[in-house]
């Protein structure tokens, strides 16, 4: 399948490099923290969805071939999603996964044009819990020094990932710890998303969740799909924060016909 490569620019003059595949209605899809072209989490799901979709997948600000600003914000990067949108035709559906996800709620309740949301696994802190910032502070500090392979440790160890899964991961290491410093942008958005969040968006929003998965995740899932005026939940058969990509595209393609 042929696919096209470009630059969306945003609000800030960042320059957001992405590619499209497929015909009919536009799809963006999200990367998770670490990932991007060179350390990919969805594309291989977007090939299957672009036989029914045109699938924007991009590099987020600070990863691969996109810009960066001096100072983050995640009103930035809800910026950059706008503008993809925009390249998309000016409206779009919006796939994201883990903290992708929570920056496409992000989105979607700053009236960015979303169609419909389709969310795996977006992590959450309980209702009321206060931001982890003293940890998103550790992870910045670490960045800071240079320690990239410390900070990749420490926030993989800390989310879950288990054992097995992190040490299966050292072929792609290097490119994962590339992009260490954008570990704290996806802490900040975390940080930054509660409940009221959450009640504001009014998009027609897919949550998925995998039966494997940790019940921190799960019941993450299940937390915002409540939380959200028109949420639905579905727990699909898989690993880990994970379901495999030919058992997930059709769930996805159904929801968003």
């Amino acid at each position: 399948m042929q696919t096209a490569q470009g630059i969306a620019r945003s609000a800030d003059g960042t320059g957001i490099v992405f590619e499209r595949s497929g015909d009919g209605p536009a799809l963006v899809m999200v990367d998770p923290a670490g990932g991007y072209s060179g350390f990919d989490n969805i594309r291989g799901l977007g090939a299957l969805l672009a036989a029914d979709f045109g699938v924007y997948t991009y590099d987020r600000r600070g990863r691969g071939e996109s810009g960066d600003a001096e100072v983050y914000a995640v009103e930035r990067e809800v910026e950059d999603l706008a503008a993809l949108i925009a390249e998309a035709g000016g409206s779009a559906s919006v796939y994201g996964f883990s903290s992708g996800a929570l920056l496409a709620l992000h989105a979607a309740a700053a009236g960015v044009p979303i169609e419909k949301l389709v969310l795996f696994e977006p992590p959450v802190r309980d209702e009321g819990a206060p931001p982890e910032t003293a940890f998103t502070a550790e992870i910045a500090a670490l960045v800071a020094a240079g320690d990239r392979a410390a900070a990749a440790d420490r926030f993989l160890t800390a989310i879950g990932v288990p054992p097995e899964v992190i040490e299966g991961m050292a072929p792609v290491r290097p490119a994962f710890e590339a992009v260490a410093h954008t570990l704290v942008y996806d802490c900040v958005i975390s940080d930054a998303t509660d409940f009221d969040l959450l009640r504001s968006v009014r998009t027609p929003t897919l949550v998925l969740d995998s039966q494997g998965s940790s019940d921190d995740l799960t019941g993450g899932a299940a937390a915002i799909a409540g939380a959200l005026p028109d949420g639905t939940l579905r727990t699909l058969t898989g690993e880990w924060h994970g379901v495999p990509d030919e058992h997930l595209a059709p769930v996805v393609a159904k929801y968003l016909r």
